[in-house]
């Protein structure tokens, strides 16, 4: 007997090895590229303390991009996830903002950054407020290092408190690029 084309077709058996198959191959894809991205192309962290506020807030999440320090160098202003100098182990992340470069000369006096013997401070318009006076320091950034601090000097614990003051290059994770919890913002 011929088949009509109008008839409904016999319906397929289902083969229950093949569905999960196919799910695991999916599990098993979706969790390669997670890796793949988490570890060579994103860099993802909480901010636990005040130290960079007003521009993250404490308990906000950040994304970073690892590949930003692949084909360039960190800039002054960039903010920066990285292994935390002082934690032997290098699993403490901090987040803080790049103020000197590798040959830099910096040093603070009356709640101010100079470089390299400016006579005039670095401009820094995303303090919430100014830093409060203290002994005045000297900082001489080795090569391939970076020097570090909060945007909320008054209370950031940054490398003026750190007994390794500076950040190998090979430290830095990422460069922060938005916040994206508790909202989302772009981070400048």
């Amino acid at each position: 007997m011929k088949r009509d084309d109008n008839m409904p077709k016999e319906r397929e058996s289902f083969n229950w090895r093949e569905e999960i198959i196919s799910w695991i191959k999916i599990i098993i894809t979706a969790a390669v590229i997670a890796f793949l991205l988490n570890n060579f192309i994103i860099a993802n962290s909480r901010v636990p303390s005040g130290s960079m506020e007003q521009t993250i807030m404490t308990g906000d999440r950040v994304i970073g991009s690892r590949l930003s320090y692949y084909f360039g160098d960190p800039e002054r202003g960039d903010i920066v996830i990285f292994h935390f100098p002082d934690d032997p182990t290098g699993k403490t992340y901090y987040v803080k903002r790049v103020i000197g470069l590798p040959g830099d000369v910096i040093d603070i006096r009356n709640g101010k950054v100079y470089l390299n013997n400016s006579e005039t401070p670095l401009q820094e318009p995303y303090l919430p407020e100014a830093m409060d006076p203290e002994p005045d320091a000297h900082y001489e950034v080795p090569e391939n290092c970076y020097f570090m601090l909060g945007d909320n000097r008054n209370f950031s614990a940054d490398a003026r408190r750190w007994k390794h003051k500076y950040v190998e290059k090979d430290k830095i994770i990422a460069k922060v690029l938005f916040r994206y919890f508790p909202s989302v913002k772009k981070i400048e």
